[in-house]
């Protein structure tokens, strides 16, 4: 079969592979801590800012919006990770579904997502650790705290540094990572819970008006709610990395659509309320450009102390997001790698279960982009290839329902033609809003990597080998 054709068949992808497994150490609340603490943190702690700039008050409907699509997406996300529990979430749906040239570029983006989110959350960690470190009078130069974008930057060193502490964690083995990170997720909820109970007395309706300064929006808009909605959307995703996971869940028919749809449910009704608390409290002109809006504003209210604990709940928490994307990105290196589109060497597993060769090499190429990219670079360029995974996520889901409509599914997503159709809709809409140089990016990174495809990896696959049945 031509290679654009060939798709991997389900049941052969869930039998057992050769050389070592993943171990099964995790159960739902190790995936709903690893999905509220990779949604919870640079979207909602820096981001609104950024949103709020572009759509002024309004960017509480750019929060629904990315909400809707990211739900919509996650119910997906839910059946397919049910039907379907290895490593390789998108990519691994889109292999089996739509065929090996759409899953490498499925892959090929999942592998600039969360390369970039790791950076960006790197660089919004930074943030606030230069903050909290300001507060206690540690200062660091300036040019060892941002990249040469800023005159007199050299490197962003704390966004460096994180990198290589939550590297190290993961190394340590997946069980240990998840406990530490579901205790950090408690710190980092108790700190955006504290930061609405002092900010509601503080509640002024006129902040409100005017609600839309710049309008809703429209496709190649760069203002507006839709402009907002498309940057907020870094804010949601983050529970696809709990179906990178699913090989190493305990009983993943379970624990994956209770981790998935949880995550978001609990995420969207938090980002909504402390959204609407921040300009409540404030207005957005005077938060919308900090890198550090929600503890800026406790400071306005004369919170200082709140705002200094804001700060070192952030520091101490936000490596959750890096812990739970660093961990996915291996995670999709290591699918790819086992079907023989990436360098097999990359699959490698060590005595603790965990794939630490691909760690590693993550970690480093994350954080030369930490160090010398701006965080709304980063988050925009990482959108752009999350939207075409989530796309690929709901198409799949149609497809898969056409054509195999009586294979058992333990999690059935509801109205699934209406769940993929507002899936794949919001993504193109939400690309199509996208600054105009992102979208540039986006497609030259995927011109690289079909080149990549068609000079060695279409060659190389398992499939390309006759080592595994098509299906």
């Amino acid at each position: 079969m031509a290679f654009w054709n060939r798709r991997r068949s389900i049941d052969a992808m869930l039998a057992p592979h050769d050389g070592p497994a993943l171990k099964k150490t995790l159960g739902w609340p190790h995936l709903m801590a690893l999905g509220v603490g990779a949604i919870v943190g640079t979207g909602i702690l820096t981001l609104i800012g950024v949103g709020a700039g572009l759509a002024g008050p309004a960017v509480l409907i750019s929060f629904a919006l990315a909400g809707l699509v990211c739900a919509c997406a996650a119910l997906a996300y839910a059946e397919l990770s049910t039907m379907m529990p290895a490593s390789g979430s998108a990519y691994t749906y889109s292999y089996a579904v739509l065929g090996e040239a759409i899953a490498w570029i499925v892959g090929w983006s999942l592998i600039l997502e969360y390369s970039l989110v790791v950076s960006a959350v790197a660089v919004g960690w930074s943030g606030y650790a230069v903050g909290f470190m300001n507060g206690l009078g540690w200062a660091l130069p300036e040019a060892l705290t941002v990249g040469p974008h800023v005159a007199g930057g050299i490197i962003n060193l704390p966004a460096v540094f994180i990198i290589a502490v939550v590297t190290g964690l993961l190394l340590l083995g997946t069980r240990e990572s998840a406990t530490l990170n579901a205790v950090l997720v408690l710190v980092k909820l108790t700190a955006l819970v504290l930061f609405v109970a002092l900010a509601l007395p503080a509640y002024d309706a006129a902040n409100f008006t005017p609600f839309m300064p710049n309008g809703f929006g429209a496709p190649f808009v760069q203002t507006g709610v839709m402009a907002a909605a498309a940057i907020i959307f870094f804010a949601f995703y983050g529970f696809d990395a709990i179906s990178t996971a699913a090989e190493e869940t305990k009983n993943p028919g379970r624990d994956l659509s209770i981790g998935i749809v949880g995550s978001m449910v609990v995420c969207t009704a938090l980002y909504l309320i402390v959204a609407a608390a921040a300009i409540g409290a404030r207005p957005v002109a005077s938060f919308a450009e900090s890198p550090e809006p929600l503890a800026l504003i406790l400071r306005d209210l004369g919170q200082g102390t709140a705002a200094q604990w804001l700060g070192a709940s952030a520091v101490i928490a936000l490596p959750t997001v890096l812990l739970a994307f660093l961990f996915g990105q291996s995670r999709i290196f290591l699918g790819m790698a086992r079907d023989g589109l990436l360098p097999r060497s990359l699959a490698k597993i060590s005595s603790r279960g965990v794939p630490a060769v691909v760690t590693v090499f993550t970690a480093i190429v994350v954080a030369v982009l930490a160090g010398i990219m701006r965080l709304d670079e980063l988050a925009s360029l990482a959108n752009a290839g999350t939207l075409a995974a989530f796309f690929a996520v709901g198409l799949s889901l149609v497809v898969l329902r056409v054509r195999d409509p009586n294979r058992p599914r333990v999690f059935r997503a509801p109205l699934w033609w209406l769940v993929g159709a507002i899936t794949m809709v919001g993504c193109v809409v939400f690309f199509l809003s996208l600054r105009t140089s992102t979208q540039l990016w986006f497609l030259a990174w995927n011109v690289v990597g079909l080149v990549v495809y068609l000079v060695w990896s279409s060659r190389n696959s398992r499939l390309a080998r006759g080592e595994e049945p098509e299906g």
